[in-house]
């Protein structure tokens, strides 16, 4: 067998999960009830947020917030200032792919 096969949760709970953490590319699975997000921090890779189901308010650096839907995927730069959180009834639930994985940056900034 070759391949490898990486299961996540099903849930309506806030939850965040690690998937894959390898050297090209770390993805993490994340669940957002209503009102719930995540603190305000700054991308340390290239990230890609793929949205699997309802709506997500995300504000990057100084811009006004904007809400994305589920079938979108939304790539914000290193080093962007980001703000996630689901003011929506739904509940949100998104992958956030990073590639490279940060701790590619973090060896080559030391």
């Amino acid at each position: 067998m070759f391949e490898k096969v990486y299961e996540f949760s099903k849930s309506d709970i806030k939850s965040i999960e690690k998937l894959v953490d390898d050297e090209p590319l770390l993805i993490n699975h994340m669940v957002l009830p209503t009102g719930e997000g995540l603190p305000d921090h700054y991308s340390n890779s290239n990230v890609y947020i793929i949205i699997i189901r309802g709506r997500i308010t995300l504000t990057l650096g100084d811009q006004y917030p904007a809400d994305y839907h589920g079938g979108q995927i939304i790539n914000i730069p290193y080093k962007t200032k980001m703000s996630i959180i689901n003011n929506h009834d739904d509940v949100l639930e998104f992958l956030v792919a990073k590639a490279p994985n940060p701790s590619v940056y973090k060896r080559v900034e030391l």
